[in-house]
């Protein structure tokens, strides 16, 4: 039989009164957070500032709030149009906002991730992030290298305590303990009198690697922002596109870009289909978009075979190449007065609705001579509707198929303006201040309706618009370069698994001594201490106890004093695990 007895301490924390004091080395920090200094005055001149200023710049607190203020600098960044991202948005706002304008314009607000403060409080908190882990990383591999400490001399002052009474040699408590904590996956060893054990590393670990994730993801949205590009591109079926910066329609790029940094690539949209939904309410909504492509990497590439598909990206390199929209080119040849072609290919229109109802110019610049024999420039404005409904009157599209296609056309004729001074000009546009109206029979601007196939005539022999029965598609693509996409995704995953192990997992120490007592019977005591409280660490150190609590090791142990607490065997594991207090 064995004799146990409980204890339940004082339970006082480790660091404070004068239960710390009895702790000792034992009672040590159990996470790498640099110790504060005692309060003080700092001290004289420059260097004495300068240690205190770097002191409360490294330290979490002021990380966190560096953290928060970066996030709230973000805010504007999302709800002011920014200059980086669309300068005509920019434009607007001012032109809308003429008293806020001015004041937004001092604070950097249009631009806000390149103004000085946004850069100061990104810069401050990179300093912070790498003045926190590198302290932090040194004490994490000094810990590593050593030992759990001692066992302080009072057990029972610890929050988690048990105790009891065997006539086994404390040799023999100690190494079933030792063995008992390793197979635990502690780190033990023999100290004195006792074991003393340590578990939980991966608590400091996971913090650790949580602040690193954090620079990482600094330096990944920063190197992103510099060295990223982005650019739009309409193509129409049959057509293609070369990854240079001329071929862009709208072209971003970070302040340290350079064009020899775009991934050689080009590709030819072969065929873009849209599906719908024909029936319910959701009729018209789309139900897939995809664009057939062939696409080559550099000049000499293997050509290779295609869909690009809303939200699955080609990939090449670093490059991405998203389908954003999609459109209709209605076919258009246009004649003059002798018949001759002087334009004839494929115009991309605008969609205004989600039906598609779409509207833009046609312009002729060259090879067009008037019934004088006079050199001009043709302007057409265009209308068109995928399914044109005759009960409900309006140029407004049905469906977003082509079922019922229609185009609205009005001409013009004169100069279109700059386009001959070499000054970039919209094609959705049409510049009218030199141009001039063809008048219909009733001298009104001429306008007409076409279907497929049909022709508008121009008056006095100026020649014809033709709408063509082939009827394109085009689709809209946004090609993106961003070297720190990878680091960022990596980083933010760190972050999530290292967050997750230094908030699940507590690290923790136990001792056991096992000390003969004067009456000759073995006395043994097992604590535990975890970082924080929590009742994990009583109640492993109850397991533990009840494991280590083997009759086994005491065959003849002889009865219990009567003023002794005593318990069958079956019951002893239980009473010791109820001994573990927190």
């Amino acid at each position: 039989m064995s004799t146990t007895d409980t204890d339940t301490g004082a339970g006082k924390g480790p660091d404070t009164g004068q239960d710390g004091e009895d702790l000792g080395a034992a009672g040590s920090q159990l996470s790498t957070a640099p110790r504060e200094d005692a309060p003080g005055t700092v001290g004289l001149g420059v260097l004495g500032w300068a240690r205190w200023f770097w002191r409360q710049l490294t330290s979490m607190r002021v990380a966190l709030l560096l953290l928060l203020l970066l996030s709230l600098g973000a805010i504007p960044g999302s709800l002011i149009p920014q200059t980086g991202a669309d300068i005509n948005k920019v434009d607007d706002f001012r032109k809308a906002h003429k008293t806020l304008s001015p004041v937004y314009d001092k604070l950097g607000l249009f631009h806000v991730y390149s103004s000085v403060w946004f850069s100061a409080v990104y810069i401050l908190l990179f300093v912070s992030l790498i003045g926190c882990i590198i302290p932090r990383t040194w004490q994490f591999v000094g810990q590593l290298r050593g030992r759990p400490p001692a066992a302080p001399k009072r057990l029972n002052r610890l929050p988690a305590y048990t105790t009891w009474r065997t006539t086994a040699d404390p040799e023999q408590v100690r190494e079933a303990a030792l063995a008992l904590l390793k197979r635990r996956r502690f780190r033990a060893h023999v100290t004195g009198d006792a074991v003393a054990a340590e578990k939980g590393y991966v608590r400091e670990l996971g913090n650790l690697i949580f602040h690193i994730a954090l620079i990482v993801l600094l330096v990944a949205f920063a190197s992103g922002q510099l060295y990223k590009s982005d650019g739009t591109k309409l193509v129409v079926e049959g057509d293609g596109f070369a990854n240079a910066i001329p071929m862009y329609d709208d072209f971003r790029s970070g302040s340290l870009f350079k064009g020899d940094d775009l991934v050689p690539f080009s590709f030819d949209l072969k065929d873009f289909k849209g599906t719908y939904e024909l029936t319910g309410p959701n009729r018209g909504t789309p139900r897939t978009y995809e664009a057939r492509i062939t696409y080559s990497k550099g000049a000499d590439g293997k050509e290779q075979s295609t869909t690009v598909k809303v939200n699955q990206p080609l990939h090449i390199d670093d490059s991405k190449v998203y389908l954003v929209s999609h459109g209709y080119a209605p076919v258009i040849t246009v004649r003059d007065g002798k018949g001759k072609v002087v334009y004839h290919d494929a115009v991309p229109l605008l969609p205004l609705d989600g039906n598609v109802t779409s509207n833009g110019v046609i312009k002729v610049l060259d090879g067009y001579r008037n019934p004088q024999g006079k050199k001009e420039q043709l302007g057409f404005q265009a209308f068109f509707v995928p399914t044109f409904d005759p009960k409900s009157g309006t140029m407004l599209s049905a469906f977003p198929s082509l079922l019922n296609p229609l185009l609205a056309v009005n001409a013009y004729h004169g100069d279109l303006g700059s386009v001959n001074a070499g000054v970039p000009q919209s094609v959705y546009q049409l510049d009218k201040t030199d141009m001039k109206e063809f008048k219909d029979s009733k001298g009104k601007l001429l306008k007409k309706l076409l279907q497929p196939g049909d022709t508008m005539k121009l008056p006095n022999g100026a020649g014809s618009l033709t709408f063509d029965k082939e009827i394109k598609e085009w689709a809209g693509f946004e090609i993106v370069q961003e070297p720190g996409s990878g680091w960022a995704l990596g980083g933010a995953l760190a972050a999530i698994f290292g967050l997750a192990g230094s908030l699940f997992i507590q690290r923790r120490r136990v001792w056991v001594r096992a000390v003969r007592g004067a009456d000759g019977v073995t006395v043994v005591e097992m604590a535990g201490l975890g970082r924080s409280e929590s009742a994990k660490v009583p109640e492993e150190l109850g397991d533990l106890a009840g494991t280590l609590y083997d009759p086994e090791l005491a065959p003849d142990e002889p009865e219990a004093e009567p003023d002794a607490v005593s318990d069958s065997d079956t019951d002893a594991a239980a009473v010791v695990a109820e001994g573990a207090e927190h």
